[in-house]
């Protein structure tokens, strides 16, 4: 079974609030890889004000998703050895769901949502591989998927509660980032984008030439409009030999 894993370590038991007031002054090499730290130097002020609005928010009362430990895991792994992005907007409003990846969810989580049993039926559409009954995205992560959200926090039931708070700077500047790196005789680094939806192609931008697939977004509200027979999956690792680079195992593990 998957073992969640954080570099900041909070325990089960810390106060939301105090942890989130903890990670707002934390070194950011305590709070994302080294790598990662570095790229956020010059939108560190807007992580540490989105990180003391969510601190606030859960002195208020509020619920703020995922779990303090997980708003950063998406830059656990490190930035030199993400070669796939996929763009996601903001966590799972619904407690239990949200796990600091993009379109993933708990293990543990039943029914799957909506738009993740999209993505499975596509996968499985595309190359062949069955959906699976849980939603542990990680062995994708740990190939160099980057599943990152456009926000990474949210109120417990309230989507989009947490825009215009500093997260769009991040993540905008890990976009930014992951386009920019470059080989040791000044190549481009392989690296696909995937951009499900209008609010992910505005980033398109920022991407600098890498190459990217975009369609709708897989939500049930548009997932019919030009998601369902996209083979994202398919296209991404033509993408990946063509750049030099592995191509990602996209079957995920039967029981997580």
């Amino acid at each position: 079974m998957h073992r969640e894993e954080t570099l900041f370590d909070i325990s089960t038991t810390s106060d939301d609030a105090q942890a989130l007031a903890t990670m707002a002054t934390a070194p950011l090499t305590d709070l994302v890889a080294n790598d990662w730290a570095e790229a956020f130097l010059p939108v560190e002020g807007d992580l540490r004000r989105a990180l003391e609005f969510a601190s606030h928010q859960a002195l208020a009362g509020v619920q703020v998703l995922p779990e303090p430990a997980n708003i950063l895991r998406a830059f656990q792994q490190p930035l030199h050895q993400v070669k796939v992005l996929i763009i996601g907007q903001d966590p799972y409003p619904t407690p239990g769901h949200a796990v600091g990846l993009s379109f993933a969810v708990s293990a543990r989580t039943r029914p799957l949502p909506r738009s993740l049993a999209n993505i499975y039926r596509e996968l499985e559409s595309d190359v062949g591989l069955p959906a699976r009954v849980h939603g542990d995205l990680s062995a994708w992560a740990d190939q160099g998927v980057l599943l990152l959200n456009r926000v990474l926090t949210v109120g417990s039931g309230a989507a989009g509660s947490h825009k215009g708070r500093g997260w769009e700077a991040v993540t905008a500047a890990a976009v930014k980032a992951l386009a920019a790196r470059r080989t040791a005789d000044g190549g481009r680094m392989p690296l696909v984008a995937v951009l499900w939806g209008k609010e992910a192609e505005s980033l398109l931008p920022l991407l600098d030439g890498t190459p990217v697939i975009t369609s709708a977004h897989p939500s049930p509200l548009s997932a019919a409009r030009g998601f369902f027979g996209s083979k994202p999956f398919s296209r991404v690792n033509q993408l990946l030999v063509e750049q030099g680079a592995e191509p990602v195992m996209w079957e995920l593990p039967a029981v997580a």
